[in-house]
């Protein structure tokens, strides 16, 4: 692993290949995932998984999706959802690594006034990659284990065996702080929608996993000092906390007298579901209440909370909060006559802006083609399709519960649109930010008119 990282890091004016060795270390380890789960150890049915149903839940799991074909609770034997568990960790701690490591290389390619302004950030992304490395795992096991002990208290109040308690804490909470959603119920969490002892630890991991590590190395040295913090730390909590309490409020307005959903529980309770299924939006996909039974409004503005996502470098999916404020900035600037993007009083480079509307253009590209793809092959209607796809795009796992109906075609589609949803925002990133200089040939500029 190191050597292939410092590899990497010789060939930092080639980006293609940190693509190349993205792209390979995930697909080796979801044939190795695919192969495990297609053992009949793995199954409790005779004779072991198909190849499809096995691909799709490793590509979920290693991708920390969250989407599911088969019930994770009554499908897999305890070595298949072990299987299940260890592809969202290594999946987890691939993805937050690897986009930690290229962090640091794009911080060590700004230009010396560039470095100056974000020293702050530099201090906690910086040093050497096996250091980083550990500290990403130590902060993630610590996270996981801070999590499983408040829900295997819980689970044992609630009349779990010791061993069974312990599981379930375990594997939940490793679920959440990965922003994964697997969960071991067959309703997921519908069981526990008004229980603050397990929907609490949940959302707190799920929020940590969802800021990432460039944030969470910041927040230890300076958690109490944000006159220090880098503009992009800046970014993340603004944006985090904004989205969460718009989404909270939104979803619960919305889904307040209906029935089927949060109308039918007590007060606290309706509360708690609300705040908890926005929180899944930042891409975790467990739910306490049925998705498919939700408001049109409400799926089509969970939508737009799952393209968004959470932060780079972390767990989560999506285009990125980082990336939504660069858009906010352009608009912004775009309305007042001004130049230049400016966000808490500092200025975003053009390059940036760049790299935010190529993710935000080839993502929204991505979501339309598949929306209309799995239209033509199935029979479902605007809104179910969507939502599945922009979950899948957005590695969320949230669904209204058409994917286990989809055809093997539309099941691919998901497929491919999990592993570009967590690999292609990186990849794109890195790809611009290492792309070659601009060429020094000029052509001649005209004004065609807009809008």
């Amino acid at each position: 692993m190191l050597r292939m990282i410092q590899f990497v890091s010789k060939t930092q004016r080639h980006y293609f290949n940190y693509a190349a060795v993205i792209l390979s270390g995930f697909l080796i380890a979801l044939l190795i995932g695919t192969c495990l789960l297609m053992l009949p150890l793995s199954t409790v049915h005779v004779g072991g998984l198909p190849l499809l149903p096995a691909l799709f839940t490793a590509t979920s799991a290693l991708c920390v999706t969250g989407l599911t074909i088969v019930d994770t609770a009554t499908y897999w034997t305890d070595f298949g959802k072990v299987v299940i568990l260890l592809l969202i960790q290594v999946g987890g701690f691939g993805v937050m690594s690897f986009a930690a490591v290229l962090a640091q290389a794009v911080i060590r390619r700004e230009s010396h006034s560039a470095k100056l302004a974000s020293a702050a950030e530099r201090r906690s992304v910086t040093g050497r990659l096996g250091v980083l490395l550990r500290r990403v795992l130590g902060t993630s096991l610590l996270v996981e284990l801070l999590t499983a002990i408040p829900l295997t208290i819980r689970f044992l109040s609630l009349g779990y065996s010791l061993p069974r308690a312990l599981w379930h804490g375990v594997f939940h909470a490793v679920s959440a702080f990965n922003n994964a959603g697997f969960a071991l119920y067959s309703d997921n969490m519908s069981s526990f929608v008004g229980d603050w002892g397990v929907c609490l630890p949940l959302i707190i991991a799920i929020i940590i996993g969802g800021l990432g590590f460039p944030v969470l190395f910041q927040l230890r040295t300076s958690l109490f000092k944000p006159y220090r913090w880098s503009l992009h730390t800046r970014m993340m909590i603004a944006g985090t906390g904004g989205l969460l309490v718009f989404s909270s409020l939104l979803i619960t307005a919305f889904e307040w007298h209906n029935p089927k959903t949060l109308g039918k529980l007590p007060t606290a309770d309706a509360i708690l579901a609300g705040i908890f299924q926005a929180v899944q939006t930042r891409t975790t996909g467990f739910n306490s209440i049925d998705i498919g039974q939700m408001h049109e409004s409400t799926l089509f503005a969970m939508d737009t909370f799952m393209f968004i996502g959470a932060g780079p470098a972390g767990t989560a999916g999506g285009i990125k909060i980082t990336t939504m404020f660069a858009l906010l900035a352009i608009v912004a600037a775009v309305i007042r006559g001004r130049n230049q993007a400016v966000v808490f009083g500092k200025s975003i480079s053009s390059e940036v802006v760049h790299q935010a509307v190529a993710v935000v253009v080839l993502g929204f590209i991505l979501v339309v083609t598949s929306t209309i793809s799995i239209m033509f092959l199935t029979h479902f209607n605007l809104s179910q399709t969507l939502f599945e796809v922009f979950s899948a795009f957005g590695t969320v796992g949230l669904s209204t519960g058409i994917t286990p109906l989809l055809n093997d075609p539309s099941q691919l589609i998901l497929i491919a649109l999990m592993i570009i949803g967590r690999l292609g925002p990186i990849t794109v990133a890195t790809a611009l930010a290492f792309a070659p200089s601009a060429s020094k040939i000029s052509f001649p500029t005209e004004r065609p008119i807009i809008g």
